[in-house]
This record gives C-alpha cells, structure tokens and sequence, in this order.
C-alpha cells in the first residue's frame, strides 16, 4: 500500500526535487493501479509533478523508480556542467522558466517515443517543434541535444522518410531542418497510405490461403477494417487542412471573429 513516511516528507522540501524514496513509492502506486492524482496525494504534491516524472522516464508501464533517480542526478549533472545554449535561445526572449521548458521538453520526447519513434528522432522532433524559429541546423540542433553531428544525420534522415521533417536553405546556404504548416498533413497522408498498403497486402492473401478457410476469413476482415481506417484518415485529414488552413479563426474557435457566410469556412458537404 502507497502510504509517504514522515522522513520522506521531511526529505523533500515543497518543490523540490522527487527522493528516491518517493519514487519507490509513485512506482508502487503504478503497480497498484493507482492514479496520478491519488499518487500525488498520498505523496503531498502536485498531479503534474507525478505526471511529469512518470511520462520522462518510460510511461506507466516502463517506469522503474531506481533508473528515473539515476536519469535525474545525469540530468541535474549536466545542467550543473553547462547550461546548453538551446535552452537559454528558448528562454531569453520570452521570460520562459528554463526548467519547465526542459521538463516538458522532457515529457514532450516521451509523449513522441511512446507513438512509436525512435528516441534520437523523437529528441530532434521536440527540439525543433520549441524552437521559436521553426527551424535548424545540424550543429544547432548538436549543440541543443549534446550529441554527435552523426546523430543528428541519421535522426534528420529517417524524419525525412516519414515526412516529419522538411530540409531547406536559408539567405545563407546553410541546410536547415524544420517543420512547415503542412508536415502533420503530410505525416498523416503518409500513415494512411502505409495503412492501406497493409490492407491491400492482406486481401491479396486470400485468394493464397483459400477464401472461406479462417486464416482467409481473418486477412479478409483485416483488409476490410484497414481499407475503412486508411480512407477515414485521408478523409479527415483533407478536411483538417481546408478547415484549419483556410480559416484560421475558426481553427481557434474564435467564431464572434469569422464572419457566418465566410466562404472559407466548412461547407456544408464537409461535415
């Protein structure tokens, strides 16, 4: 049972940082099926504060409170080292608290790596999408995430082969890497197209296992769900764009702001 013990309170210090004995014990609650919001009750802090913790170091089901301690003190080390300069460009300008830009970061590379991207990819997909700029370049994005020029080529490489990341030349002919206002589009064109491949690999299996036998009847109720999902995403993802894209205002909900017969806005035949 999750009880916080007298000393644990004592311990940690309102806002500070989590002791090793209160992540033993948020572990605990997570094996117990607990909620954050209970968690952080019994341990007498904040929900986001729990939430925060468990989604940056490997989610409910991965989190192990001995490996989240030692990821923390490797953090607070580096930060003691040298404040890397990426995270002063995102804070300088507009009075951010740099560590709650570096703890959603955190959360936000977590949040990536759980939806199936790889972690290299997933930290250069949250750097660039915080980057006030939209984009960056190669030794930029090395110095913000502190790893090697290679890292951050083959992590470029395979977001461009999911169409999650756009290379350009800015006024000075250096690459850059960014996102454009049509990326999640594209990204999501792309899934859908996957999907349907899928579907139509498994309709092409039929016919091979015999149509009516059950490894048939199966790839057949496979292909018909997929070819469903794919065409449903492209649908969707059409209408997002038009809507989004072409009345801004509306995108926002600022509906006193767009005028009722704005051309612009979703047509009747859009749903």
């Amino acid at each position: 049972m999750l009880t916080a013990s007298r000393n644990t309170k004592e311990a940690a210090l309102p806002g500070g940082r989590l002791t090793q004995q209160e992540r033993q014990q948020i572990a605990t609650g997570l094996a117990d099926g607990l909620a954050y919001a209970e968690i952080a009750r019994r341990l007498d802090r904040p929900t986001s504060t729990i939430t925060r913790e468990v989604m940056r170091n490997g989610g409910p089901a991965g989190y192990r409170a001995d490996l989240a301690h030692r990821a923390t003190e490797r953090r607070a080390h580096r930060r003691k080292r040298a404040a890397p300069r990426g995270s002063k460009t995102l804070t300088e300008d507009y009075g951010r608290d740099p560590e709650a830009v570096r703890a959603y970061e955190e959360t936000l590379t977590t949040v990536f790596i759980a939806s199936g991207t790889p972690k290299m990819m997933a930290r250069v997909m949250a750097c660039l999408t915080l980057s006030d700029s939209g984009s960056l370049t190669a030794a930029e994005l090395a110095e913000r995430l502190e790893v090697s020029p290679a890292s951050i080529s083959k992590a470029i490489t395979f977001l461009e082969s999911q169409d999650l990341v756009r290379r350009f030349r800015d006024e000075g002919r250096r690459e850059r890497y960014g996102f454009d206002e049509d990326i999640w589009y594209q990204s999501m064109v792309a899934s859908a197209r996957s999907t349907a491949q899928v579907a139509e690999t498994s309709r092409q299996g039929v016919a091979v296992m015999g149509r009516g036998t059950p490894a048939a009847v199966r790839l057949e109720n496979a292909a018909r769900f997929l070819d469903f999902v794919a065409e449903t995403m492209l649908r969707a993802s059409e209408q997002a764009r038009e809507v989004l894209f072409a009345n801004p205002a509306t995108a926002r909900g600022d509906k006193a702001d767009a005028a009722p017969d704005d051309p612009a806005g979703p047509r009747p035949d859009q749903g």
